[in-house]
């Protein structure tokens, strides 16, 4: 497994400025966030110019991208065209796998098979993996539902954030049917209720030692993404907390 940092951890930075954060940190793999209410890269800008983008990530700061976590707006034949630019993206980068939202909850889960199935082939065409996030008000904020659409949909993989599964209506349940679907790994510290979503690394329930041992068991050898929000309203700097959990992890694996 390697420890990677997303580039939410400085989301009120510029891209570049991001970048030099993180190479400053000496992380090697960063996990790139393309959402079109971010301030960094946004999917309607790759659909617009894939070898821009390409550049962007190519800076000499000693990074290589190895994820994307998307967050179109687009709908219809405007969200195809935002994801196939994405995924052409992913490829020429050699970034292996994306992450994008499952359906909001109460989505009838025939619908959302149906959906992911023909999204799971678009980036396929572009040798890409696709994962969806486990997350508060979509179906994956159910663990057997988010296990249920991996079996339902070819191919398919999660995205571990488990801080969803303590803060969130699943109320720190165990989650451990998950883990033989996961491709990829979202991680901050947090606790129970709406107002733990984020808390200093320590603070929290997220147990780091037991989920690197039940990924290990699954015989998991990929990232794991450090996704400290950079928010307006966090009420903590996220530098110091991205590099203690670095130290954390890494002492994992």
């Amino acid at each position: 497994m390697y420890v990677a940092c997303s580039t939410l951890c400085f989301a009120q930075q510029p891209l570049e400025q991001a970048l030099r954060l993180a190479a400053e940190l000496e992380f090697s793999k960063l996990d790139v966030a393309i959402h079109e209410h971010g301030a960094h890269i946004k999917p309607s800008e790759v659909a617009d110019d894939v070898v821009a983008a390409a550049h962007r990530l190519r800076l000499g700061t000693g990074l290589s991208p190895a994820a994307f976590s998307v967050g179109i707006e687009a709908e219809g034949e405007e969200f195809l065209r935002q994801l196939r630019a994405i995924s052409r993206l992913a490829r020429i980068t050699a970034v292996p796998l994306l992450t994008l939202p499952a359906a909001k909850t109460g989505t009838p889960i025939d619908l959302e098979v149906s959906r992911l199935t023909g999204l799971v082939k678009v980036c396929e065409g572009e040798g890409v993996m696709l994962t969806v996030s486990t997350h508060m008000g979509t179906l994956t904020e159910d663990p057997d539902t988010a296990v249920a659409l991996c079996e339902r949909v070819p191919n398919l993989g999660l995205t571990l954030d488990p801080s969803h599964y303590i803060a969130g209506p699943h109320g720190g349940k165990p989650f451990d049917q998950v883990y033989p679907y996961v491709r990829h790994v979202h991680l901050r510290d947090s606790g129970r209720g709406p107002n733990q979503f984020q808390v200093r690394v320590g603070q929290g329930e997220v147990e780091y030692g037991r989920i690197a041992s039940m990924l290990q068991r699954h015989s998991y050898d990929r990232l794991l993404s450090i996704h400290i929000h950079d928010a307006p309203e966090a009420p903590f700097p996220p530098l110091p907390e991205v590099r203690k959990l670095k130290y954390l992890l890494e002492s994992l694996v």
